[in-house]
């Protein structure tokens, strides 16, 4: 356990630095939400734009510290449709104060809140837990009765932590009438457990974080611990906990309040994939709306939070202008799944996900091959926030020298060379046959995009890790790769590698072990790569 508490600190401290830095950016320190909902703002918060911060009283009497922005010349004269902004994961009540000016210079009564458990607010952090859902009403119980938000017209936004907090609030509060939900998760368990496998990297960061900058619960250290020990014995439990805290285990009751839900997200995001998003996305019946990007975590959307020209928050204004103020701006007649390459070009749009990978194209994965387990063959996913951002920015993502993987430790495949660009849209699917000579184990499995010197260029990635088999008798294994959107250069190539160790997940494999892939003639293997139909 000693590699998982130093993964902690050092992801705590650079989150941590981070959230420091955006207060600083904003020139206010959390302390300013010292007011009370009585208490008469100051003269310089009220010459800016509105603005007074307050106290407004949640579930069970928890004291939330939240800030609220109102139009210039609001007065009780008139109704202004309400944006709610719960806060991202250890983010201070200041988060969204850039585009909370935006939205009140545009008409909106904006109520932004920091998350029960952190920094100044009252109660423990209950990880989108009921307390978390029910203090969201009480927000807007309190913004009805203190600024002229009107009723009929309520929305809610937030990235992160707060985009969960708006989606389970939307399932559970009728007065919603519109979401947006930013770099979110609509199933926590598929997010940070997926493939049954712990992504260490992601719940250290988000452990560390929540101790640094608030109060866990006993619960969530409780859960923590567990999810990092690997104790299979509160696995039901643990998948119980997520799926309470999950909206795709509530999509109907959002589909029956008829709420109109966009979500965005990026390619890369190393906390919550994409998958997940975009399969809650197809089990929306009502107005809806997905964008993908490139970037890791929240990059997509962090510059907008610095008040700075952004896709995802202009687009966010048009849904609730759309939605809550009934302009036609257009969003409603475009193809809602939007999508933009990580190798650059505009947006592409699609009627719908199933239709973002309309041709398919499988790679044979016809000889068998065997690997030892317990050392990273120099594989891997890259590291939490960095790679991803740097793929972003500068079109570098993980990289690998495909030739010089030890084929001890690193299974090889690859394609033929393509005579035309291959542009991959949506999730790969990895089908082989495996066998263990241990009853528990991991695999690693990563697309590569192969150039001409042999350097390989990271498309996707997923893990996978099984328990209680039967060593030496072979099983099927079916793996969803992370869903992307990258374009393959004419005259290269594309490889699967599967290895056993990656610094982003938690590895099951004993000491000794060994993997063996295969393609039996009844059940031959093969990695389907899902094409853009041109």
């Amino acid at each position: 356990m000693g590699h998982v508490r130093s993964a902690k600190r050092a992801a705590a401290a650079g989150t941590a630095a981070a959230v420091l830095v955006t207060g600083a950016a904003f020139g206010l320190a959390p302390a300013a939400s010292a007011g009370t909902a009585d208490a008469a703002p100051s003269a310089a918060s009220t010459a800016a734009a509105g603005i007074r911060f307050v106290d407004i009283v949640g579930d069970g009497g928890t004291v939330l510290k939240a800030n609220v922005v109102t139009p210039a010349g609001a007065d009780a004269t008139r109704r202004h449709p309400l944006v709610v902004l719960p806060t991202s994961w250890s983010m201070p009540q200041i988060e969204y104060l850039a585009q909370a000016r935006k939205l009140a210079d545009a008409g909106y009564v904006v109520v932004s809140y920091n998350s029960r458990g952190f920094w100044q607010s009252g109660g423990n952090i209950e990880v989108a837990g009921p307390p978390d859902i029910a203090d969201a009403s009480k927000v807007i119980d309190w913004a009805l009765a203190h600024t002229p938000a009107d009723p009929e017209r309520i929305g809610m936004a937030g990235v992160s932590y707060g985009a969960g907090i708006s989606l389970l609030a939307a399932a559970n509060d009728e007065r919603v009438k519109a979401v947006v939900a930013m770099s979110g998760w609509a199933d926590l368990i598929d997010s940070i457990y997926s493939g049954r496998t712990q992504h260490l990297q992601a719940a250290a960061m988000l452990g560390g974080t929540g101790l640094l900058t608030g109060r866990p619960s006993p619960e969530l250290q409780q859960v923590l611990k567990d999810f990092l020990a690997s104790d299979l014995d509160q696995e039901d439990e643990m998948i119980a906990w997520g799926a309470k805290r999950s909206p795709a285990f509530q999509v109907d009751r959002i589909n029956a309040n008829g709420t109109a839900v966009m979500l965005g997200n990026a390619w890369g995001d190393t906390i919550f994939p994409p998958n997940q998003y975009a399969s809650f996305y197809e089990k929306l019946t009502g107005p809806k709306r997905l964008e993908l990007r490139p970037g890791d975590h929240a990059t997509a959307e962090a510059t907008g939070l610095l008040g700075l020209p952004n896709d995802t928050w202009t687009n966010a204004h048009r849904w609730f202008d759309h939605h809550l103020k009934g302009v036609d701006n257009g969003i409603d007649r475009e193809q809602p799944v939007q999508l933009r390459s990580r190798t650059g070009g505009g947006y592409e749009g699609y009627a719908s996900w199933t239709s973002v990978g309309a041709d398919e194209r499988r790679i044979p994965l016809t000889d068998t091959q065997g690997v030892r387990a317990n050392v990273d063959s120099g594989a891997n996913g890259g590291v939490l926030m960095l790679s991803n951002l740097l793929d972003q920015f500068l079109k570098l993502p993980p990289t690998a020298s495909i030739p010089l993987l030890p084929r001890s430790y690193a299974a090889v495949w690859q394609s033929e060379r393509y005579g035309s660009v291959q542009r991959v849209r949506g999730t790969a699917k990895l089908h082989t046959t495996v066998t263990s000579t241990a009853s528990s184990g991991t695999l690693v499995a990563y697309l590569y995009d192969v150039g001409p010197l042999g350097l390989g260029k990271l498309v996707s990635n997923a893990p996978f890790t099984f328990h209680d088999k039967t060593p030496g008798r072979p099983f099927a294994v079916d793996l969803e790769l992370f869903s992307t959107s990258y374009d393959v250069p004419a005259g290269h190539r594309l490889a699967l590698v599967v290895d056993t160790v990656d610094p982003l997940y938690i590895e099951h494999n004993p000491s000794g072990a060994r993997l063996t892939f295969s393609s039996p003639p009844s059940d031959p293997s093969y990695v389907s790569v899902p094409l853009r139909e041109e």
